[in-house]
């Protein structure tokens, strides 16, 4: 049994047993919501490591409750599910701070594969230059390559599963310049396409950057993408 906690957050009955079921075979404790009103209740006695969460419910629906839950620092993974599967729609679930986005009907092994990955916070693959030392300094901010841990004169720095993923990838090359298309395979965010890594790059500059509309670290380079330079 791991010790890892999701929960799900769906008004449609049927399918919160469905998913209580399957995951917790796979290994998974797991708690459930029917609403947002329910899903804070919970949140309010436990802490999760993932979230699953329908995006249209009545009351508060799952863009909103992302949002908020984000403005009050909380940096666990976040998964989105609805009927609506238009890119446009996955758009405005990263815009709202998710780290995934699933379309309804899926199938359960794909969501169990999508969680594993998010929780073990897995760096993409691109080849790293041997010049990359195991601390990269953002001005006041470390982060550690290794650990994949961004931190300040105030402690931790929270990231999202997107946001830790992103910086990873900027760190695996510091000083060259990533194509939005190169970036975006290893996010694994083909299927969304290039604009999901404009949003990404936005929600990581808010936290590395004093101004994010006048960067010092990662920087866009008109045409070809985006290159980070760390640096004091």
């Amino acid at each position: 049994m791991s010790d890892e906690h999701i929960l799900v957050v769906d008004d449609d009955p049927r399918l919160l047993r469905l998913l209580q079921r399957y995951l917790s075979e796979n290994g998974y404790r797991v708690s459930t919501a029917l609403d947002a009103l329910a899903a804070r209740d919970v949140l309010q006695r436990i802490q999760p490591d993932a979230l699953v969460l329908d995006v249209t419910m009545p009351g508060e629906d799952g863009l909103s409750l992302t949002n908020s839950l984000r403005r009050d620092g909380l940096s666990l993974p976040i998964l989105l599910l609805t009927a609506r599967g238009e890119p446009a729609d996955r758009i405005g679930g990263l815009e709202a701070g998710a780290d995934d986005y699933l379309g309804k009907p899926f199938e359960p092994r794909e969501l169990l594969l999508r969680l594993r990955a998010h929780l073990r916070r897995v760096v993409p693959s691109l080849p790293v230059v041997d010049e990359v030392p195991d601390i990269l300094r953002l001005g006041e901010l470390e982060f550690d390559v290794k650990r994949g841990l961004l931190s300040g004169p105030q402690g931790a720095v929270h990231l999202t599963g997107g946001e830790s993923a992103l910086l990873g990838v900027l760190t695996s090359q510091p000083g060259t310049v990533l194509s939005r298309e190169a970036i975006a395979r290893a996010l694994e965010m083909d299927e969304i396409g290039e604009r999901a890594v404009d949003v990404q790059v936005t929600r990581l500059r808010r936290r590395i950057e004093v101004d994010p509309k006048e960067p010092r670290f990662l920087h866009t380079v008109r045409g070809k993408g985006y290159v980070l330079k760390p640096g004091r």
